[in-house]
């Protein structure tokens, strides 16, 4: 038996590691010279730079067993309660942090108290709140409508959405709540505000991504007897099937095509595609975070949200990035998060710079005598396919039309947005039907056996 993978980000890693626990030897195939997919890291001068800030919460158990089986779930650190500080220009900063209450009410002390919604406002939010523990995030109804539409309709008003609910569906989602599908919305809000009363406690990795994933994997892989080719570009997939790669094909008794929409599409052959292919309409989000590095500390805390401002959550890199604080004038080294960024992704670095340090100086008092040290642009055009009304339907599921090859990627129909988590579960996901398609035969032999 034989299992080729293609595709080394996190789901390939996982569906690789799930499938080599099990027995089955595993080759995985990575055009890029890195494991980790969307989530790696890259030096510039002194710092190990991530492509973008990546955290989870609590409820996201498939990625953490992810971490467990990489032996490197100690390189991440969880708060022990949901807490969130949220800035706002020309006023105190605002907190959203869980109670001892048991849920569903452990944030209702947060919603009651949240400065920045006027009392009115924080009364129709715990109102909503109770419609949508009622809602079933696979209702196809709730896909075909907005998440915007639905919260207006039981009176969350436009400062409302961006203040409350943008916070976290924005940052979910990769979309801004007005165009988000309220199917996946109900899902983020069921599964990590009204789930667990644990379930939004947010974690972060102690170390740059190529450390938390790509390296781990690659040792891990290894050590259990698999095959990792980076750099090796494929060519074509067929049914018998095999995987051309750099011009020579590899037999498989099973394919895993763990790569974006648009690469599988182009790569599957067409009797394993679905008639019609619809795949095009999950097209692409982008998301941008811009570096910030002071010359002194100017944010207090790991983390922190902002409404009024176009900073949506700002991160304090400094000791992930290994920057040296002890060098004169290297204080502080901040990243800007910017979820759903069409606005931002082709607007020069220039202009960013000059859109974004006055932002930061009106949300951070202590920025407003600091030095700019270094500033500078990560872009990911094609971060998250985009999560709007309708793509649930187009999802595709993980076996194809062709036996042996099967899908993987958070853009397969896991039931969760395009997230590490939902990465993660589509590769185990993947192995698990590949197992099952690999036991068949055996199966059929010895019940020939029996029969004679």
């Amino acid at each position: 038996m034989s299992v080729v993978i293609v595709g080394g980000g996190l789901a390939g890693i996982s569906a690789a590691i799930a499938l080599q626990e099990s027995g089955v030897p595993v080759t995985l195939v990575e055009s890029r010279p890195w494991l980790g997919g969307a989530t790696h890291s890259f030096g510039r001068g002194e710092l190990c730079v991530d492509n973008g800030q990546h955290v989870f919460i609590r409820c996201c158990s498939a990625y953490q067993g992810l971490l467990r089986r990489l032996r490197a779930d100690h390189l991440v650190d969880v708060q022990d309660r949901f807490d969130v500080r949220v800035l706002r220009p020309g006023a105190p900063p605002a907190r959203l942090r869980r109670s001892n209450l048991p849920s569903p009410l452990h944030l209702l002390p947060a919603l009651a108290g949240y400065a920045p919604l006027p009392v009115q406002d924080r009364l129709r939010a715990i109102r909503a709140s109770a419609g949508i523990r009622r809602l079933d995030p696979a209702d196809p109804a709730l896909d075909a409508v907005s998440a915007g539409s639905w919260l207006a309709e039981r009176g969350q008003g436009p400062w409302a959405r961006q203040a409350l609910w943008g916070l976290f569906l924005t940052s979910a989602l990769n979309a801004e709540v007005d165009d988000a599908a309220m199917g996946l919305s109900a899902m983020v809000c069921r599964r990590a505000l009204f789930g667990r009363a644990d379930a939004a406690d947010i974690g972060l990795p102690l170390v740059p991504l190529e450390e938390l994933h790509g390296g781990p994997a690659l040792r891990r892989i290894a050590e259990m007897g698999g095959t990792v080719r980076l750099k090796a570009k494929v060519e074509a997939v067929t049914t018998d099937p095999k995987v051309v790669v750099d011009g020579v094909p590899i037999a498989a008794d099973a394919v895993i095509m763990a790569v974006p929409h648009e690469a599988a599409a182009r790569l599957l052959p067409a009797q394993a595609l679905p008639d019609p292919l619809r795949w095009h309409e999950l097209d692409a989000s982008p998301i941008v975070n811009v570096h910030v590095v002071y010359d002194r500390k100017v944010m207090d805390g790991p983390f922190a949200a902002a409404v009024g401002s176009p900073v949506q959550w700002v991160f304090d890199r400094t000791a992930v990035s290994g920057l040296n604080t002890s060098t004169p004038g290297r204080g502080q080294y901040l990243a800007i998060s910017l979820s759903a960024a069409d606005r931002w992704i082709d607007m020069p670095t220039a202009e960013l710079r000059a859109r974004f340090v006055p932002e930061l100086r009106r949300l951070l008092p202590a920025a407003r005598g600091a030095v700019v040290r270094e500033l500078f642009v990560t872009r990911e055009r094609r971060a998250t396919f985009r999560q709007r009304p309708g793509s649930a339907s187009v999802r595709p599921a993980a076996a194809t039309r062709a036996p042996g090859l099967f899908l993987a990627g958070a853009w397969t129909d896991t039931g969760w947005p395009d997230t590490m988590e939902g990465a993660v579960r589509s590769g185990l996901t993947a192995a698990r039907l590949v197992r099952r398609h690999l036991e068949r035969p055996q199966e059929r032999h010895l019940e020939g056996v029996r029969v004679r």
